[in-house]
């Protein structure tokens, strides 16, 4: 995309828009005016808080289910929204912890089989 960014520059200069924003997967391009030429402007990245995921109750946190060897989630995942990022063993209960929103898990604060209360955080969500 930056071989293009000259010939869109020199586009823009000949119109009255004051900024031209492209988006793809690859990230953003933002030309804007400063003065009277037109230049490629920093992409504005707004600061995003992770969600923190507590524990809905008390009990023991596991990774994954007792059946399964493989862990629910890991760090660095992807998650939608509602998908069981891990469990609550109360007595013979399994409860499942949930993404809020879809994210991506950015650290797992509770270890495997640890007791946790109402509360406890679990993990962190960086939202999408």
């Amino acid at each position: 995309m930056t071989l293009l960014v000259p010939q869109l520059a020199a586009w823009l200069s000949g119109t009255d828009i004051g900024l031209l924003e492209l988006r793809t997967p690859q990230g953003t391009l933002r030309l804007g005016r400063q003065g009277g030429d037109v230049v490629e402007l920093p992409e504005e990245v707004p600061e995003v808080e992770p969600v923190v995921v507590h524990a809905p109750s008390l009990g023991v946190f596991l990774h994954s289910h007792p059946l399964a060897t493989a862990p629910l989630v890991r760090a660095g995942q992807r998650v939608e929204a509602g998908q069981t990022v891990g469990l609550l063993k109360i007595g013979p209960l399994l409860l499942p912890v949930t993404a809020p929103q879809a994210g991506i898990i950015e650290d797992i604060h509770a270890g495997d089989g640890l007791a946790v209360g109402y509360g406890t955080p679990l993990l962190d969500l960086h939202p999408l």
